[in-house]
């Protein structure tokens, strides 16, 4: 246990010492306030054009549902406007302003939008190259002569790979939150937000809706941003052990994570992408209540088909890393 405990500490001095995690932080240091400005302006023109919110979401409302009589625009796209239509209507109903500007929302819309590509950067910073950076450095040659099992190294790395994606994402919303909240304050803990809408065809059944609070629901995100962040991580974890290269590891799970944010814009007919890891990372479109996007997908089937293709990617990672000729 001490020798396990003693490999993970290496590890995660070793990643440190990258200064990947700096660099990261730094990112997000530079990119959120702007995000945050253009929310901001987005608030103030809402505020200037409309009396209250009231106002602004019935206008939401009419201009989505003019749309749906255009014939210009794609059927995937109608029926997410069905959605947001309904929804909208669901919290003028209830007289529930859907977008009052605060930290904790601004947090949680900016984790919707980051998961499917933004996130998954970050985290192939940290996994693309942490076994074939050693390899290309020689490295491995000088741990693989310790009296340490192949599988205890791989383990560890593993297990900070791990470690390093919750510090991301925690960061990642600790530094949303605290940037934000300059702007629009920090409150926005206790308020409600509706969760349980579900897509039935082209109506939307609010039969399970429930109430929750906002920082109940940036819980939920967040569990959601992980498991599709560990899924990236380890398929890249995965392409590290089999490419000797850190330029082609990178590479490589780029170009994944960039066609899976195409495919789930464009593969709406072809039922078969939905098999595909990268075109189920946006978990988060379930809690909205939006149209998945290939029909027939739901938060369980997404969950199933990420937990494969990490399970698959951790058995092909240790089977051919205790087998393959390193020292060679």
């Amino acid at each position: 246990m001490r020798r396990d405990l003693e490999l993970i500490r290496n590890e995660t001095v070793k990643v440190w010492k990258k200064k990947r995690f700096a660099v990261i932080v730094l990112i997000l240091l530079a990119l959120v306030p702007v995000f945050v400005y253009a929310q901001m302006k987005i608030a103030q023109s809402s505020q200037g054009k409309y009396e209250d919110w009231r106002a602004e979401l019935r206008q939401r409302i009419a201009d989505n549902t003019n749309a749906l009589t255009s014939d210009r625009i794609p059927e995937e796209w109608k029926k997410w406007r069905v959605a947001l239509v309904q929804q909208l209507q669901y919290y003028l109903d209830r007289d529930v302003n859907p977008n009052t500007p605060n930290a904790v929302r601004f947090t949680n819309t900016f984790l919707q939008n980051a998961v499917g590509l933004f996130i998954p950067l970050m985290v192939l910073a940290v996994a693309s190259d942490i076994v074939s950076s050693e390899r290309s450095g020689g490295t491995i040659k000088m741990l693989l002569t310790r009296p340490v099992r192949r599988w205890r190294i791989l383990a560890s790395k593993l297990v900070t790979l791990t470690m390093y994606v919750s510090l991301i994402l925690v960061t990642t919303a600790a530094v949303s939150y605290l940037v934000s909240g300059l702007v629009f304050g920090y409150g926005g803990w206790r308020e409600p937000v509706f969760v349980g809408f579900r897509l039935n065809g082209s109506d939307m059944d609010t039969t399970g809706v429930h109430a929750i609070t906002q920082g109940a629901y940036m819980l939920m995100q967040l569990g959601l941003v992980w498991f599709s962040a560990m899924t990236v991580a380890v398929i890249a974890f995965m392409v590290s052990v089999l490419v000797r290269s850190t330029a082609a590891s990178l590479v490589t799970m780029m170009a994944a994570v960039i066609s899976g944010s195409i495919l789930a814009n464009m593969a709406s007919s072809w039922h078969s992408a939905k098999y595909l890891f990268n075109v189920n990372l946006d978990l988060s479109v379930y809690l909205q209540g939006s149209p998945p996007p290939i029909e027939g997908m739901t938060l369980g089937f997404s969950l199933a088909v990420l937990a494969i293709w990490s399970l698959a990617a951790i058995g092909v990672s240790f089977a051919v890393f205790t087998r393959q000729d390193i020292l060679a």
